[in-house]
């Protein structure tokens, strides 16, 4: 009896290749297999910034170490969030994105879960220096 074959590759070989390649995607997708350093903020205040993340209602919503009573499960845990490689899992996690990202998350992507806060561009800088010291 023959094996099946794709051209001239048996079957079981092509799916081989296949499955070692998503191994290799899945792979680097974050910065604890070889992408991207911890992100560090260049301005902003870390410990003002824990403080509004209590004050804008992050809390209601996420997860935040650190921050008294953030433990909600509605949106993502901000565990490690210096370590991500991306933020709302499609913009690349620097600090220009996270800023325009707190300021206005519903012109970034329209209809997101996370409501527009009206966070002002200072306390973004703040919330921005606080999670990127969550390592």
């Amino acid at each position: 009896m023959r094996r099946p074959t794709i051209g001239r590759r048996p079957l079981l070989y092509g799916a081989a290749i296949a499955a070692a390649g998503m191994l290799v995607v899945s792979g680097c997708s974050g910065p604890e297999h070889g992408a991207a350093p911890p992100q560090v903020a260049r301005s902003g205040s870390p410990s003002r910034g824990a403080k509004l993340i209590s004050s804008y209602g992050c809390a209601s919503c996420h997860t935040v170490p650190g921050v008294p009573g953030a433990d909600a499960l509605v949106g993502p845990p901000l565990t490690k969030f210096a370590r991500r490689s991306y933020i709302a899992g499609m913009l690349p996690n620097t600090e220009a994105n996270l800023h325009r990202w707190l300021e206005n998350p519903q012109a970034i992507v329209p209809g997101n879960a996370m409501p527009d806060l009206h966070v002002t561009a200072r306390d973004a800088a703040d919330i921005t220096a606080y999670l990127y010291t969550l390592r």
